[in-house]
């Protein structure tokens, strides 16, 4: 099965509050709004600073809020941050760290396939997560992903 880490789900998440929200809001608003724990919270926030998905702003009225528009952050750039390239495979990130690399016939088979969902996930924005005035997603949790989906 290929899923998105639970960290990663979770940061969709918050980040899609942030994109509702639409003015900054506390480690706290996030963690009580979305359900996720608030240590959870306060690491993935910092994470995603570091990425420059979201900015977070020091003193009275301070919090976290998105680094650029929804419609400019990609569900790719927020993977990435959180778990590196998007690749199925371990060759697919360029790193040598297969042992079968030198002759494997697969490889070549993969690289499209990781390619595609990249693409696929780059042409995604956050703000068809989270659509403005309108549920978290669309009915059954899913999002289209491509033409071939019904």
């Amino acid at each position: 099965m290929i899923r998105v880490a639970k960290l990663t789900d979770y940061a969709i998440v918050l980040l899609a509050h942030l994109a509702r929200g639409g003015r900054t809001l506390t480690a706290q608003e996030l963690a009580r709004r979305s359900s996720v724990p608030m240590p959870t919270v306060s690491k993935l926030c910092k994470e995603l600073s570091r990425a420059g998905l979201v900015v977070s702003h020091r003193g009275r009225h301070g919090g976290y809020g998105l680094a650029r528009s929804a419609d400019r952050i990609t569900v790719a750039e927020i993977v990435e941050a959180l778990e590196g390239p998007i690749a199925l495979t371990e060759c697919g990130q360029g790193a040598q760290a297969c042992e079968l690399e030198a002759t494997c016939v697969a490889k070549a088979g993969w690289d499209p396939v990781s390619r595609a969902i990249h693409g696929a996930l780059s042409n995604l924005p956050l703000s068809a997560i989270a659509p403005l005035g309108g549920p978290a997603a669309p009915a059954g949790g899913l999002v289209t992903l491509g033409a071939h989906a019904s």
